[in-house]
Order: structure tokens, then C-alpha cells, then sequence
């Protein structure tokens, strides 16, 4: 027997948005902006420096994060037409999936919002690491926005040197 409820809608109150650097950056955030408006919710966006196991985690790279907050910066201003509530913040971190998880559970958001270019490895298409782990341990929804294979250029538009591409 079909049902001929409605379905109810998404009640997206809090999103985040976890930014690389690619193309794919802006449309992210525009999509969780819009996901969020019904509700005139919070918007998060984050940024992962990926810190080599050399250095101290807080260790201070003024050439990366100067990237970094310059991206930040760019899409607060993609986000600002939608009238939202928006934070980003700069995380450096080992692995970008665990930061973006914990920061998730943290904010207490209900999705998580990855922009990702169609990248392959070895002539197969991949997720690369964040997006798996993301999608394993987030304790919310997740969407993985991928442009299609036409649509990316050969690399990152923006890309931090220490950031993990997704």
C-alpha cells in the first residue's frame, strides 16, 4: 500500500561546511546556506590544515594559514547573501576527517557538507581520506557534493598546501 503522506521536510538548524580550496567550495556552501534557510539557521565553515607529524600540531605557519583565512574569508562573503548566521574557522589538525567530526560534534550540527572535485588514484575514481571517515563517524547527515567529471580542472582552485583534499 503506498503511503500518501507527505514526507516530512528537512529541519536543517545548523550545517558546516568543510572547505578545500577546489571549485567545489562555493557551490558547498551555497547548498547548505540554502538547506539552512527555511530555519534561518547556523551556517559553520572549516578549514583543515593537515600538520605533518614533524611539527608540533599547533605549530605556527604563517604561509598556510594566511591561504587559508583568505578562503575562509571568501566564503563568508558566498554565504553572506543568504542572510545566515556564519562562522568559519581555521583547524589544523593530523588527519582533516577527525577534525571535521569532532568540530560537527562539537557545533552540534545536523549535516556536514563536503565539496569534492572528481579526483581518481591509480585510473579509479576515489573519496581520497576525509570524506569516508566523515561519512563513517559523523554522528549527523552527510552530503559529499561532487562536481561532475567535466566540470573540474586539473587541481584545486585555492588549495592550501597543507590542507587534505578530499
Amino acid at each position: 500500500m503506498l503511503n500518501s503522506k507527505k514526507p516530512a521536510a528537512i529541519k536543517i538548524e545548523a550545517a558546516m561546511v568543510a572547505v578545500s580550496g577546489h571549485s567545489t567550495d562555493e557551490q558547498a556552501v551555497r547548498f547548505a546556506a540554502q538547506l539552512t534557510a527555511p530555519r534561518r539557521g547556523k551556517l559553520y565553515i572549516v578549514h583543515v590544515i593537515e600538520m605533518e607529524r614533524s611539527l608540533p600540531i599547533d605549530s605556527d605557519v604563517p604561509a598556510y594559514t594566511t591561504e587559508a583565512d583568505d578562503l575562509l574569508d571568501s566564503m563568508e562573503q558566498t554565504a553572506k547573501p543568504f542572510k545566515r548566521e556564519v562562522h568559519s574557522q581555521l583547524l589544523q589538525a593530523r588527519k582533516a576527517g577527525h577534525a571535521i567530526v569532532h568540530e560537527a560534534v562539537e557545533r552540534e550540527v545536523d549535516m556536514v557538507v563536503i565539496g569534492m572535485p572528481y579526483k581518481t588514484q591509480h585510473g579509479r575514481f576515489t573519496l581520497g581520506e576525509a570524506a569516508p571517515y566523515v561519512l563513517e563517524h559523523a554522528p549527523c547527515s552527510v552530503v559529499l557534493w561532487r562536481v561532475g567529471m567535466q566540470d573540474e580542472t586539473n587541481g584545486p582552485a585555492q588549495a592550501t598546501k597543507h590542507s587534505h583534499e578530499r
